[in-house]
């Protein structure tokens, strides 16, 4: 039996977005070159940016209460992280746009592909740049300072996988600052709790991020990129268990040394639930994980936001307790 033609991409698609993505099928067309370059075809990024910032949050909340303030602080959050992950992709896009016409996933984002110029991306990075500025001036000084200070990795880590086979720590020491600001945002203070919780994110994003660098790897090593997944190779299974021991003895460690100190121990073995949790959701990914199949490995990778947003769900029942 004949079977029907398949429906064609849409003009300027990008190789690895998801079908029927909304920048590709309803925003105008003047906007999707720079969507694409802001990665919003693929929201997962900035759900991966998100997240800290709900684990900060949340994890504070239960340390002395929420407040009416903790909602803006959520929704700056939301708003923060499309933003500044819109513009840390277009920074990357801009330093990487040679190397991307060389990898096969990736020669069709719109700088390699020709669809926006590099002046104009650079604008478009600019304004980004700002919607995360005027976000970030609603908070206090203390957290106003820590969010000037994360452009620093973010300017790093597009350079990274030039010199080190960890470009993987320099995403995670980038992609996770949310936890401080969000944190800093309700407390006022950078304290350790947010710290602990910072560690667990840079080593997850390790483990999601070596999972997801498998799609690329015969690429990578024909043009010299580095990551850790070629430096793990065959063993990556065997040594992203220990990374997920990291994520919730780190995390576990945060929640201790938060909620201590407030007296409430069903609070503190409920929010405890949170690393535990995400734990068994890690171990199943790398039960299923097979590095020779790209598109498992991409499956792998998305559904990390489940597995990150399974800890603010524990966090935010300990702040009704609290």
């Amino acid at each position: 039996m004949p079977q029907p033609p398949e429906t064609p991409a849409p003009e300027g698609q990008v190789a690895d977005a998801g079908k029927g993505n909304w920048v590709d099928h309803r925003a105008p067309a003047w906007a999707r070159p720079y969507l694409r370059l802001s990665r919003a075809d693929r929201p997962i990024g900035a759900w991966l940016l998100l997240i800290p910032c709900l684990w900060g949050v949340a994890l504070a909340a239960a340390t002395d209460g929420a407040r009416a303030f903790d909602l803006w602080i959520v929704a700056g959050c939301v708003i923060g992280a499309v933003a500044m992950r819109g513009a840390g992709c277009t920074w990357n896009d801009i330093t990487d746009r040679r190397i991307d016409a060389g990898v096969k996933r990736t020669r069709s984002r719109p700088l390699p592909a020709g669809q926006v110029s590099v002046r104009q991306a650079v604008v478009w990075l600019i304004v980004q740049a700002l919607v995360g500025l005027l976000i970030l001036l609603t908070f206090n000084r203390a957290t106003i300072l820590l969010g000037v200070i994360s452009l620093i990795p973010v300017a790093v880590y597009p350079f990274a996988k030039r010199f080190t086979w960890w470009p993987q720590v320099f995403l995670g020491i980038a992609f996770n600052w949310g936890a401080l600001v969000a944190w800093t945002a309700h407390r006022g203070t950078l304290e350790a709790p947010a710290v602990l919780l910072y560690l667990a994110g840079v080593v997850w994003t390790v483990f999601y991020d070596t999972i997801y660098a498998h799609q690329d790897k015969e690429d990578d090593a024909l043009i010299g990129i580095r990551s850790t997944a070629l430096l793990f190779g065959a063993r990556t299974g065997a040594i992203l268990r220990w990374f997920m021991v990291a994520v919730v003895v780190l995390m576990a460690m945060a929640v201790v040394v938060a909620l201590t100190d407030r007296g409430d121990l069903l609070a503190l073995v409920i929010a405890l639930g949170g690393p535990w949790a995400m734990g068994w959701h890690l171990a199943w990914q790398i039960r299923d994980l097979n590095i020779d199949e790209p598109e498992t490995c991409l499956r792998l990778f998305r559904s990390n936001r489940d597995a990150g947003l399974v800890p603010v769900v524990f966090f935010a029942v300990a702040v009704v307790i609290v």
